[in-house]
């Protein structure tokens, strides 16, 4: 019984913070919070995200969100990819004023297949969307997702190496628990008018 308080407290906890961020509770924190256990769970969370905030000011949110939604794919998490493809869409729009080249359903087709095909695909994107300095950070972070060894080379290998092993762990509850997507994992997610744009834009160019 206090094993179930203590989980519900630290659910109710991490949700809220993660409301305050995104204006959502993100369906994956209840099922982290029962696979990792409720201490463990939260000092994972208080141990990772900063540190992933951090990079999201260094990075700037749009190369941060396509690392993600890359490591996510190769790992095969539906649920992870959604919600960093989503936030890296919103992100792209608002600053480069147009769609990025793969929507929703064109990451989600990704999801699943090898490797290869996924570093195909995403590089080509990213460079049919001008984001030609985000290219070395994203076949960096596609090379390190799964390899033995995560050795840094720099700063920001440092920084791709925490999102893949934050990652690694993520998706493993995004995967195992079969998580539907939720929302944009990003503070864009409350900006309502950005996601009308974005919307409009989509049913009216695909």
């Amino acid at each position: 019984m206090a094993a179930q308080v203590r989980a519900r407290a630290v659910t109710r906890l991490l949700e809220g913070v993660c409301t305050l961020l995104w204006g959502f509770p993100p369906r994956l924190i209840a099922p982290a919070v029962g696979q990792l256990g409720p201490w463990r769970a939260l000092g994972w969370f208080l141990g990772n995200m900063p540190r992933y905030e951090r990079t999201l000011a260094t990075f700037g949110p749009i190369r941060t969100h396509l690392l993600c939604v890359a490591i996510s794919l190769v790992n095969g998490c539906q649920y992870c990819t959604h919600g960093h493809a989503r936030a890296l869409e919103l992100a792209y729009l608002r600053e480069h004023d147009r769609l990025f080249p793969l929507d929703e359903l064109g990451f989600a087709r990704l999801c699943g297949l090898g490797p290869a095909a996924i570093r195909h695909d995403l590089v080509h994107a990213a460079q049919r969307a001008g984001l030609h300095r985000d290219v070395r950070a994203l076949e960096r972070a596609l090379t390190l997702v799964g390899a033995e060894q995560l050795g840094a080379t720099d700063e920001d290998d440092l920084r791709i190496i925490h999102l893949v092993r934050m990652f690694g762990v993520l998706t493993s509850v995004g995967i195992r628990h079969r998580l539907a997507p939720d929302e944009a994992h990003s503070p864009l997610n409350r900006d309502h008018l950005l996601k009308q744009r974005y919307d409009a834009l989509r049913a009216t160019y695909g």
